[in-house]
């Protein structure tokens, strides 16, 4: 029997500690609205997956917290081996603002995909990382990709990168997998702001250093791809109007930190 999707994501919500960061920044009062999603001092909040790994196993130490940040390394890698690797929050969100700021450094694993140096990005509407299989790359989302000067990904940062999804842009829908921002690219060791607000299925915004750079509405599952096909197997909606939000870790060393939310109104 096919398990419902609301019954497997009540599944997971069980598995997941749901308390928010034991430790929230000063800026986390009812006046401002905006909460700390990151502690600080561990990942308490996140959870891993690693493409060939099981749900939690941090493998090789891939995200760590040094310093009052998140990094994603790859010292204690052999090969990457497409070992790519996502930290989830434990949380599902529908209609917020998420800002945060991510740094490249150091150098990408030698045997990683050329497209994959210098990419990393932060996932939005996001299935749950106990849905994944094991040896499942990307999750079902909607990515705000991030880039830096040199990347053979693209021209600009904060793309929109679909795995397993579409959307809709200017009235029609969009299946290419590179949905392009406006913009440029930063050097290597500089942070970057991003804000991305998110209206449920309504309307997605992307923002770099507080300027819009990109904007789409109705992200949904994609019936053409094999995970999106199964999610919709097992009973979740065509249309994303909430999901888990993940950071990346494509190959490339990255660090995040001040990433914080406020929840909209309905």
């Amino acid at each position: 029997m096919k398990t419902p999707f609301l019954l497997l994501f009540r599944l997971a919500a069980l598995a997941l500690p749901f308390a928010l960061p034991s430790s929230a920044s000063p800026e986390s009062t009812a006046e401002s609205g905006w909460i700390s999603l990151f502690n600080g001092k561990d990942l308490d909040g996140w959870t891993v997956k690693v493409a060939k790994h099981p749900v939690g196993e941090n493998f090789a130490d891939t995200f760590r917290v040094e310093d009052g940040v998140i990094k994603v390394a790859y010292d204690k890698y052999g090969k990457f081996d497409e070992q790519f690797a996502h930290l989830y929050s434990n949380l599902a969100y529908s209609r917020y603002i998420l800002r945060l700021e991510y740094r490249f450094t150091g150098t990408a694993v030698a045997d990683s995909p050329s497209w994959s140096k210098l990419n990393s990005g932060v996932m939005i509407h996001s299935q749950s990382p106990l849905s994944m299989r094991l040896d499942q790359l990307w999750p079902a989302a909607m990515e705000v990709q991030f880039l830096a000067e040199g990347t053979t990904a693209g021209r600009q940062t904060c793309n929109a990168c679909t795995p397993g999804t579409n959307l809709v842009r200017g009235g029609k829908l969009t299946t290419d997998h590179i949905v392009e921002a406006v913009g440029s690219l930063s050097p290597l060791n500089e942070w970057v702001s991003v804000e991305v607000e998110v209206h449920g299925n309504d309307l997605v915004i992307h923002r770099v250093n507080g300027v819009e750079v990109l904007r789409y509405e109705h992200p949904q599952l994609d019936p053409r791809d094999p995970d999106a096909k199964r999610l919709l197997a097992l009973g979740a909606p065509l249309q994303l109007s909430s999901g888990h939000i993940a950071l990346q870790a494509e190959s490339q060393p990255v660090w995040f930190r001040n990433i914080r939310i406020k929840l909209l109104e309905p």
